[in-house]
């Protein structure tokens, strides 16, 4: 069972308070407002020499003494009626809230604050409050209301040309991007903070900024990109002798190289870390120094030096009155105890932990601390709490995922959340309980999808949709469908090995929803994948792929292809995935199957699996696939709504081989221009000849008019390159001839904004069913094809052949013409395509993914 620990939180949190950017904005960096000059009243002297003196004391740790300075500086501002000072203080305070984790407190000062700045027309101070309280509601989880927050902070900032303003709200909108997963945006708010702190001379603006690039590229994975921007950072916090950022920057190095399981290499940054802090007297910083040495020799397998740092941790913690912090020690505790196999330890500090975060409203840290007090109640045997303390870890997750934000937010946001949906499967399962496991199977996968098809089926909707499907509403999908349905769960545990907690893939859930309802459920071992095989099943499904050979539509296939090898990885594939169902599944080779994938089985080309007599599972079944039952049920709802009655009706668009673009290849690497594809144009003209009509190709087939009459075609069928982004998704694209309005590239994001009334759309071109594989699904073309409103979508899993291509798919419109499904006339087009390349590389990469009918 994957193990939800804290780490992952008190890293991100460690790197929010590292790098926020340089601004009275950020109560993380302990901006605090500025001493305004003095004047000859004696009275306000005072209170300016109170909110100095609260700084001061605030900067060394000493927040009781910094705590009664501000007090009392606000009391003698609003005897004097001082509204300016006033506002001043109550910033502080609520930064001063912020750091010891009372967010509601902090907004509540930072909302008084902002009522006083908009009272007396102070702009630079309206910007700063609403900065701050963007801040507090990013801690809480509340992501939609920090944007907001942010956005209007921004705008003030541009209006008052407050240059230093702009770059610290730009680079706080890249956190929040960056915690949302949209590293694209992340990015490019980082970058547009780094050329304003670079035109400015802002060094410490600078050094921030780098900071907060090496974090979203740490969360890329590219951890050489992220340490190169941790060093730059470093070297500009020492130039300029900034301590604390340059302790932070240790800290977020250490961090790196924790990921990159290089413990030695972190602890030794974290301790220098900590040396800084206790130099500068940083308790915060040195109990999150103190903490992250502990994650590191929890990694080492070392639970008790591990324990003993984070000990000391939550002794800061509460020392500083950082309920947050204190809140993240006891649940990383919590983690290292349950390592031990302590569970009853482990539960009660996961139950400290979780009354913390209900008592600073910390949503998140709810959510967390309720999945990981499932899991040890799990371990301890005690299934029935754990299974309502993960119910409720999954209502409070789903609190978060709000109806404002974006399609690509909430897909992003769910990343985070979605391994407690498999812990309380495995949890059901354990109790026998697994038609009720089918439904949380479901539940946590395309919820975005659906909430997207779902508004866009019913745009006047104001309710929130959240609700997934029951089991009697999934068994009368399936009796709608007329098919059987087989879904996937990819189920991970903790294991020990070699003295060391690890996480690993351990068991295969397969449910059956056959027709008639009957629902059968069914595990398959991924153990030993791992103990025997030395691999994974990600490893088996890309060498699987790799074995193939194929690497591009119009190129020579690759001398990798090893026939034998393919055939090995295809059968052991078979034996994981169809053989513990097999008995299941329909005998007669025309009725429907629909598979449901998780993770890097959407990658599957599940028609090329072979049984152990090596017949092929086209040979015995009709396929489709689908990300999630929900949605098979919202394309049908899509098809019926919008009036469709099959192919056949109306315009049908076909474009073949055009005039290619020039595309940048490789990063660094200058643009080329895509190959030639004749028999892509000769794919075309022969399917157009069919639908009596004429195919467009060449400079003919430009974006702009493609899809201009992509708006009005009943069947859309474009065969050229393809080209998928995996970092995305919506920058997947479909090559087609450019104009001078655009660069010839009909992107996934293109799509996704378009509104379609295909009937069927087909890529016939290089991995279109590629692009950012998420627990939504894959977010690529197909997805923005049906977002758009098309049932049914074929696309390809590999690089596809020209030729044998332009045979399938010609095989396939006239199968079509006769008048059968759409997934039948697929299966026979294979099966046709089959007997004259007779290796899977060229008839196995198309899936439909949708409606048949």
């Amino acid at each position: 069972m994957r193990y939800r620990t804290i780490s992952t939180t008190a890293f991100i949190f460690f790197i929010l308070t590292a790098f926020m950017p340089v601004s009275t904005k950020l109560p993380s960096f302990l901006q605090i407002s500025p001493v305004l000059a003095q004047t000859a009243d004696e009275r306000k002297a005072e209170a300016d020499r109170l909110l100095q003196q609260g700084i001061e004391q605030f900067n060394i740790s000493q927040f009781t003494g910094a705590l009664q300075s501000w007090q009392q500086a606000l009391q003698i501002y609003r005897e004097i009626n001082n509204r300016f000072g006033e506002g001043n203080v109550l910033g502080n305070l609520g930064a001063a809230y912020y750091t010891w984790g009372d967010y509601l407190t902090a907004i509540d000062y930072h909302q008084q604050g902002l009522a006083i700045a908009r009272e007396i027309n102070n702009r630079f101070g309206e910007g700063n409050a609403l900065g701050n309280l963007g801040i507090a509601y990013h801690s809480l989880g509340d992501y939609t209301s920090a944007i907001d927050y942010h956005q209007q902070g921004l705008a003030i900032a541009r209006e008052i040309n407050d240059l230093r303003g702009q770059g610290a709200t730009l680079g706080n909108l890249g956190v929040v991007y960056n915690i949302l997963g949209d590293y694209t945006s992340a990015i490019d708010y980082h970058q547009q903070g780094l050329a304003i702190a670079r035109e400015i001379n802002n060094l410490r603006g600078q050094g921030a900024t780098l900071g907060n690039l090496g974090v979203v590229y740490h969360h890329l994975g590219d951890y050489p990109t992220a340490i190169n921007y941790h060093q730059q950072a470093l070297a500009i916090t020492k130039e300029i002798n900034d301590l604390l950022g340059q302790g932070a920057t240790l800290g977020n190095l250490g961090n790196t190289y924790h990921h990159l399981g290089d413990y030695p290499t972190a602890i030794d940054y974290h301790q220098q870390r900590l040396g800084i802090a206790r130099s500068i007297k940083d308790r915060l910083g040195e109990g999150n120094a103190l903490g992250n040495v502990g994650l590191a020799y929890y990694s080492l397998g070392d639970y008790s030096t591990a324990i003993n740092y984070l000990q000391q941790s939550l002794v800061i913690s509460r020392e500083i009155k950082d309920r947050r912090g204190e809140g993240q020690s006891l649940g990383n505790l919590g983690v290292a105890y349950n390592a031990l196999g302590d569970y009853p330890t482990a539960i009660n500090y996961h139950q400290q932990r979780l009354a913390i975060a209900r008592e600073i409203k910390d949503r998140l840290g709810e959510g967390q601390s309720l999945d990981n007090l499932g899991v040890s109640l799990y371990k301890l045997g005690n299934l029935s709490l754990a299974e309502s303390n993960l119910l409720e870890g999954i209502k409070v997750y789903e609190s978060l995922r709000g109806r404002e934000l974006k399609d690509s937010e909430k897909v992003s946001i769910f990343e985070t959340q979605s391994r407690i949906y498999n812990h309380l499967q495995k949890v059901l399962i354990a109790q026998n309980k697994t038609d009720t496991a089918l439904e949380i199977s479901e539940r946590g996968r395309g919820r975005a999808f659906v909430e997207l098809l779902v508004s866009r089926l019913s745009p006047d909707t104001k309710t929130q949709f959240s609700t997934s499907p029951t089991i009697a509403e999934i068994k009368q999908i399936a009796k709608v469908k007329n098919a059987t349905l087989i879904q996937y769960s990819i189920i991970s545990d903790d294991f020990n090995i070699q003295g060391k907690s690890q996480t690993k893939e351990s068991e295969l859930y397969i449910w059956v929803i056959k027709p008639t309802g009957e629902i059968n459920f069914r595990q398959a071992d991924l153990k030993s994948l791992w103990e025997k095989d030395n691999t994974t099943l990600a490893e088996l499904v890309t060498t699987s792929r790799q074995s193939i050979g194929a690497r591009g539509r119009g190129v020579i296939v690759s001398q990798i292809h090893d026939a034998a090898k393919a055939k090995q990885k295809f059968r052991r594939l078979h034996e994981l995935l169809i053989e513990p169902i097999a008995d299941l599944l329909p005998s007669n080779e025309n009725e429907r199957v629909i598979f449901v994938p998780q993770g890097e089985l959407f990658l599957v080309p599940f028609p090329a699996l072979q049984d152990d007599k090596g017949k092929y599972l086209i040979e015995k079944h009709t396929i489709l696939t689908a990300p999630s039952i929900q949605v098979l049920d919202l394309t049908r709802q899509q098809r019926m709504g919008n009036g469709k009655s099959g192919v056949g009706k109306g315009e049908v668009l076909v474009v073949g081989n055009p005039t290619m673009p020039k595309v940048v290849l490789e990063p660094g690497k200058p643009a080329q221009q895509l190959s030639n594809l004749k028999w892509a144009e000769k794919e075309a003209k022969d399917i157009a000849a069919l639908f009596k009509t004429q195919a467009i190709t060449g400079n003919q087939a430009t974006k702009a008019a493609t899809v201009q009459q992509m708006t009005q075609a009943r069947i859309i069928h474009l065969a050229t390159h393809g080209l998928f982004d995996d970092l995305r998704g919506l920058g997947s694209a479909i090559a087609l001839a450019p104009s001078g309005q655009d660069d010839g590239l009909l992107t996934a994001e293109d799509i996704f904004n378009m509104k379609l009334n295909a009937d069927l759309v087909v890529l016939s071109a290089c991995d279109t069913g590629r692009g950012r594989v998420t627990g939504d699904g894959v977010i690529g073309l197909s997805r923005s094809l049906i977002s758009a409103g098309v049932p049914s979508v074929i696309v390809s899993l590999w690089a596809v052949d020209d030729n044998s291509t332009s045979v399938l798919m010609t095989d396939f419109y006239q199968n079509l013409q006769q008048n059968v499904d759409k997934a039948t006339a697929l299966r026979n087009a294979m099966l046709n395509t089959m007997k004259t390349h007779p290796d899977p590389k060229y008839w196995a990469a198309f899936t439909l993914i949708g409606e048949s009918e």
